[in-house]
């Protein structure tokens, strides 16, 4: 799609698909050969991605995705998303760098923003909360704590995520990539593990947006 207008709408379509009659505790939370690990901890993720002070010049850190989900707890307080903030619900979250957002805005629009500021403002030109919360819920899969030990034994395995969707794990030469619902476009891969490890969630940092449609 080259038309921002045409991406919008697509988008919007996205968001209903991905929260009509979704809610975290409805969410299926098996990968098909996971177990949960014996994280006892209750420090959230959101915790820990908000010790950053916003954001800066390090596109490999988590600034935009710490703003996409202040943005839709802002608007939505009761919204799923909310489950990041809460330690002592079990969950693993494939948390998308800054990088990754440059690089789904630059699919989506053409452009290249120069700052995380303007990648953020271009992201929510084209996709508004729903559309966040549908995105930033599709890389929660709740009820587990999946180390990147336990991930890397799950190529092949099918991982349901808090949005109802599902992902599927490849491992190719010790690389674990992730593979969504879009078709056309390169698959995330998985570049940094373990954040806030000995906790009940979990984040392991990817270098792409995991879509939950074909875009």
């Amino acid at each position: 799609m080259n038309q921002r207008h045409h991406v919008r709408i697509g988008l919007a379509g996205l968001a209903m698909a991905a929260l009509t009659g979704t809610t975290l505790a409805a969410a299926p939370a098996t990968a098909t050969t996971a177990m949960t690990e014996r994280a006892q901890g209750d420090r959230s993720l959101a915790t820990v991605l908000m010790m950053d002070k916003g954001f800066d010049r390090n596109w490999h850190d988590f600034d935009i995705v710490e703003k996409a989900v202040m943005k839709v707890l802002a608007a939505k307080p009761d919204s799923p998303v909310g489950v990041l903030a809460d330690g002592s619900t079990r969950l693993t979250a494939f948390v998308p760098k800054d990088v990754a957002f440059l690089r789904l805005v630059r699919d989506l629009t053409g452009r290249t923003p120069k700052t995380e500021r303007g990648t953020f403002r271009a992201l929510l030109r084209v996709a508004d909360v729903d559309t966040l919360e549908a995105v930033l819920l599709y890389h929660v899969v709740p009820g587990k704590t999946l180390r990147s030990g336990k991930v890397a034994t799950l190529d092949g395995a099918s991982l349901t995520t808090a949005g109802g969707g599902t992902i599927t794990v490849r491992v190719r030469d010790g690389k674990v990539f992730l593979v969504d619902q879009d078709r056309n476009d390169r698959n995330p891969r998985v570049v940094v593990v373990d954040i806030n490890k000995g906790n009940k969630q979990i984040g392991h940092g990817i270098n792409r947006v995991l879509r939950p449609m074909d875009l």
